[in-house]
């Protein structure tokens, strides 16, 4: 399988005592993998995530109304276009050779997942409502929290509201969710093996007059029946199929972000959930711009801090998460993360190594840079840039 990462222990014999082969420099990057790359600049919006598929070679960038996909060797492959949502995190799908994306449309409150067949992906101005290119999966569980009338007024002040334009001001929406942004593929919660499922990570508002939205909320879903649910993108006709249960909800205290979790990425080799956020403005909070789960911490059912419940002398209870013991410690809240920008590209490509995405303008156009790093298990410096083959 060419382009994926192979770490080869090599044994050489010399004069029959079998010797082991010096390592590699740790800031080699292994054949295949580019160390480097610049995507744009597109008239889009700004970078969102990425996705790779390391088998054929692959880079998938979102600008959130455009897909650009590029090949190892840095030439523009193709680009998808044509709709109005917003396209957020992506990940790569290898049993099914699909890329998974989140994506919103808030005026028809309405959240999909994306399935998008790449591999047509073939030329400049692809058309996403052409030949089923693009298909979607409706997400109940976002939507009913999303359009929960948390203040009890009768209504949704949401979106189409009173507060249009300044949503997070709004009372509603539960535990300040304003959607999807981060998707990862991984293992269940509490285990490093057995079925990948796919996470999907709300986006939060950072509303700091609130205390119900200091968690992370992360849903799980195995995807492997959704072929059936999925349907075509349509925009003039947003459809309703979907999952009707999750495989499991959870909730990770982080304090305050602003719009949660923008990547999620699983890493096999630390064993733990990577969360990239958009830094979080409340002064209790030490507001680090990445977190991480421990991907074999069982989930424990537990009060969410800050979360009224239906009983006023109640906190509501939910399957909690708990951060992984590494980076940064705040003292006075026991909160752990980095102080890493992790926010609009953020890919475990296995064996310690990373993609990493800066975004950037050229004039009104959006760009981005992606880099190679390497896990350097520093608390003030997590990734250090792969430099050499």
């Amino acid at each position: 399988m060419t382009h994926r990462p192979v770490l080869l222990a090599v044994l050489l014999t010399v004069c029959g005592t079998t010797l082991a082969q010096p390592p590699a420099s740790p800031t080699a990057a292994p054949p295949g993998l580019p160390l480097q790359h610049t995507a744009g600049p597109w008239n889009a919006g700004h970078v969102q995530g990425i996705a790779v598929d390391q088998r054929n070679g692959y880079l998938y960038y979102s600008f959130t109304n455009l897909l650009a996909k590029y090949d190892f060797d840095g030439a523009l492959v193709g680009t998808l276009v044509g709709w109005n949502g917003h396209l957020g995190d992506l990940d790569f799908n290898p049993d099914d050779g699909k890329v998974y994306g989140s994506l919103e449309y808030k005026n028809d409150q309405a959240f999909y997942i994306a399935m998008i067949d790449v591999q047509r992906i073939d030329r400049i101005g692809v058309n996403a409502a052409d030949n089923d290119i693009v298909r979607t999966v409706y997400l109940p569980e976002v939507v009913n929290d999303y359009t929960a009338d948390i203040n009890g007024d009768g209504r949704f002040d949401g979106d189409d509201g009173r507060y249009r334009g300044n949503e997070a001001d709004s009372p509603d929406h539960r535990y300040g969710c304003s959607g999807i942004d981060g998707v990862s593929f991984g293992p269940r919660f509490g285990r490093t093996d057995g079925t990948s499922l796919l996470t999907i990570a709300y986006g939060i508002y950072g509303n700091t007059g609130r205390s119900d939205n200091d968690h992370q909320v992360l849903l799980q879903y195995d995807v492997s029946q959704w072929q059936a649910l999925a349907r075509p993108l349509l925009e003039a006709q947003p459809h309703h199929s979907g999952p009707a249960e999750v495989d499991g909800k959870y909730f990770v205290y982080t304090g305050n972000t602003s719009y949660g979790v923008q990547n999620l990425s699983y890493d096999p080799a630390g064993k733990r959930w990577l969360m990239g956020v958009y830094q979080g403005r409340k002064p209790g909070f030490p507001n680090y711009l990445m977190f991480a789960v421990d991907a074999q911490a069982a989930p424990v059912r537990g009060d969410l801090r800050g979360v009224a419940a239906a009983d006023a002398h109640a906190w509501e209870q939910g399957l909690l998460l708990p951060l992984a013991d590494a980076g940064l410690v705040d003292k006075a809240t026991g909160i752990r993360g980095w102080q890493q920008k992790a926010d609009v590209g953020l890919q475990a490509l296995g064996g310690g190594l990373f993609y990493l995405v800066d975004n950037y303008r050229e004039g009104q156009q959006q760009a981005a840079k992606l880099r190679l790093v390497r896990w350097n298990d520093d608390a003030r410096q997590p990734f250090v840039d792969v430099t050499s083959r």
